[in-house]
C-alpha cells in the first residue's frame, strides 16, 4: 500500500540524482583534453562500488572543480556502513577515495570496486577480532580510513602492486581471503 509507494518514490529519487550526478561528471570530464583527466587534478572523480555483502552499489561523482561534492561521499558512506551493526555509518576519510581512484588510474581499469569490508564499528572489529588472528586491534576501519577491495577482472597481486606504487597509506594482501586492504594510515604493506 502507501509505505510501498513511498519506498518507490524515494527508490526513484536516489536513481534520479545518482543519474544526474553520474552524468554531470561524465559530461565534464568528456570536455577535459586527455592530459587534464590523467592529471591528479582532474575537475572530476567518478567512482563505482559494490557491497556483496548487502547487493548495494553506489556511483557517483565525489569530487569536482577543485573540491569534494557532498551528495556523492554521503553516498559512499552509506554503501561502506558496517551493515553487522544496525547499519551503523561515518563519514568515511575522503583520501581513502582519492586512492581508490589513483588505484583504479594505476590500474588502466574504471570497473566497479567491490567492497569487502569497509567501516567497522568497535563492536564489530572485537567480534571480528575475536574469531580471527589478522583482524588488528586498533584497526583503521574502525576510524573510517580503511577498505578491503577487490576489483572484477584484475588480479589481486595487481591491485596490490598497484597500491604499493602509489606510496601512501598502508596495503595489505590477503589472497586467501581473496581482497587487497587499502587505508589512509602510515605508509606500509604486510
Amino acid at each position: 500500500g502507501f509505505c510501498h509507494r513511498e519506498i518507490t518514490m524515494l527508490d526513484l529519487e536516489i536513481s534520479r540524482r545518482r543519474l544526474l550526478l553520474g552524468g554531470a561528471c561524465l559530461m565534464a570530464a568528456s570536455l577535459l583534453p586527455e592530459t587534464a583527466m590523467a592529471s591528479r587534478t582532474a575537475p572530476a572523480r567518478m567512482l563505482r562500488f559494490y557491497n556483496p555483502n548487502t547487493g548495494e552499489r553506489a556511483s557517483a561523482c565525489y569530487w569536482e572543480r577543485g573540491g569534494y561534492v557532498a551528495d556523492g561521499l554521503n553516498e559512499f558512506n552509506w554503501l561502506f556502513r558496517d551493515y553487522r551493526a544496525d547499519d551503523a555509518q561515518i563519514s568515511i576519510d575522503a583520501r581513502l577515495f582519492d586512492q581508490l581512484f589513483e588505484l583504479q588510474r594505476k590500474l588502466g581499469v574504471q570497473n566497479e570496486i567491490h567492497v569487502v569490508c569497509g567501516y567497522r564499528s568497535a563492536q564489530t572489529n572485537a567480534r571480528l577480532r575475536r574469531n580471527n588472528r589478522g583482524v588488528a586491534k586498533q584497526s583503521l576501519h574502525v576510524q573510517g580510513q580503511a577498505v578491503d577491495i577487490r576489483i572484477p577482472g584484475v588480479e589481486l597481486s595487481r591491485i596490490r602492486n598497484a597500491g604499493l606504487s602509489l606510496n601512501r597509506g598502508g596495503v595489505g594482501y590477503y589472497p586467501r581471503s581473496n581482497f587487497v586492504h587499502i587505508d589512509t594510515g602510515p605508509t606500509r604493506h604486510w
